[in-house]
């Protein structure tokens, strides 16, 4: 066996009373004090009785100092013993390394924490009862780009924890991505059940929200009156429309645009499958472009306008509808 290494500053003190000795062979010479005032578990545990020179065998001695072996890697166990020093002594861990996500044209997009290195952090603050570690992991590894951008690690993460209220955000940012998720490391931290839970709530949400579709009364209740909403019907102006209507009569017992109902159409299609507010938003740009290629003279000059707007009161019903729903899970 190697002989085991001192951690870096501050964990590597003379006057040390204690040392932690990692699974990786890293010692960590501590001051129990300070670790006892943080961590109820720490404290406990060095009210125990300390080996006595007699039976020196029971415990290993090194410089002197009792050493207590632990079950976190070098790496995990530095971040949450600097939440129990002084900021006076030490800085505070990064929580993780970030990472930089590009599109496919090389745009930056976010930064994102390394998921593996917080989660390791997570389950030791939880260990030693650190209560102000563990508060500040949840709420980097649960912050909005995270759940934006791994709403499924996220949501393993939190219901192995049993962390409720993440699971359930978690949850709801999961509606933005497919039913059928690409493989990602932390899946194996979740059972078939907690999947078929995930599931049947993406379902009873898409489920949900097409009961939008069969009754435009929210519609009528914010605009009122068809000439709130002339744009729907091709008369925004007097300038001619030369856009087709639809043969269906849905709002305001009048027919309307085409483009307008293949929008509707094909949004409540894609909200089955990704029942969240982003479905609409990203079918409103497409719609845009779309209206924009027309080149028509009445729709083409305020479609962007109309359309955001519309888009915000469409956004905010299905978010509304989707609140509704409960994620339930064992």
């Amino acid at each position: 066996m190697s002989i085991p290494v001192y951690a870096s500053p501050p964990f590597n003190h003379a006057k040390a009373d204690a040392i932690l000795r990692t699974s990786d062979n890293v010692d960590f010479r501590i001051f129990r004090l300070l670790l006892s005032l943080a961590s109820p578990f720490f404290e406990t545990l060095f009210e125990l009785p300390q080996p006595s020179k007699e039976k020196p065998e029971d415990t290993e001695i090194r410089d002197g100092l009792p050493v207590i072996p632990v079950s976190e890697d070098s790496k995990t166990l530095d971040a949450v013993l600097r939440f129990c020093y002084p900021y006076t002594l030490t800085e505070k861990p990064s929580l993780g390394h970030s990472k930089t996500i590009h599109s496919k044209d090389g745009v930056k997009i976010k930064d994102a924490i390394n998921f593996e290195d917080n989660v390791k952090m997570l389950e030791a603050a939880k260990k030693y009862s650190l209560d102000g570690a563990e508060k500040a992991i949840r709420t980097t590894l649960f912050s909005t780009i995270n759940l934006e951008t791994d709403p499924l690690r996220c949501f393993a993460i939190a219901r192995q924890a049993r962390m409720q209220e993440e699971t359930i955000l978690s949850a709801r940012y999961s509606l933005r991505t497919s039913l059928v998720p690409d493989w990602f490391k932390e899946i194996d931290m979740i059972t078939s059940t907690d999947i078929l839970a995930l599931w049947a709530y993406h379902k009873r949400c898409g489920r949900a929200v097409q009961r939008l579709q069969l009754d435009f009364s929210w519609i009528k209740q914010h605009y009122n009156n068809p000439t709130a909403v002339p744009w729907i019907f091709g008369n925004p102006s007097r300038r001619h429309c030369g856009c087709p209507r639809s043969d269906i009569v849905k709002l305001f017992d009048r027919k309307h645009l085409a483009w307008w109902e293949e929008f509707m159409e094909t949004t409540f299609q894609t909200l089955r499958e990704e029942p969240c507010a982003q479905t609409v938003y990203n079918s409103v740009e497409k719609t845009i472009e779309k209206v924009r290629r027309l080149k028509c003279r009445s729709c083409t000059p305020n479609v962007a306008t109309v359309m955001h707007q519309f888009g915000d009161l469409f956004a905010k019903k299905v978010e509304e509808v989707i609140s509704e729903v409960k994620f339930f899970s064992q």
